[in-house]
């Protein structure tokens, strides 16, 4: 992967992550995690796979209430 130049501190990316709402945070924070882990991209896949194949229970059948 080529390495990306920011003239851009640490401390000014946290900052302007707090000032975002929260859904745009998450948001953010999915993407980096995307962007920097292989796994977490495979995890994604296998989740999709498993929901489109009906390999999936509801919140209900899960805690029963």
């Amino acid at each position: 992967m080529p390495e990306l130049k920011v003239p851009i501190s640490a401390d000014e990316i946290i900052e302007a992550v707090k000032t975002m709402k929260k859904s745009d945070r998450e948001a953010f924070v999915e993407d980096l995690l995307a962007i920097t882990s292989p796994e977490y991209i495979q995890s994604i896949k296998e989740a999709r796979a498993d929901y489109k194949a009906g390999r999936t229970k509801s919140h209900k059948e899960i805690f029963k209430g």
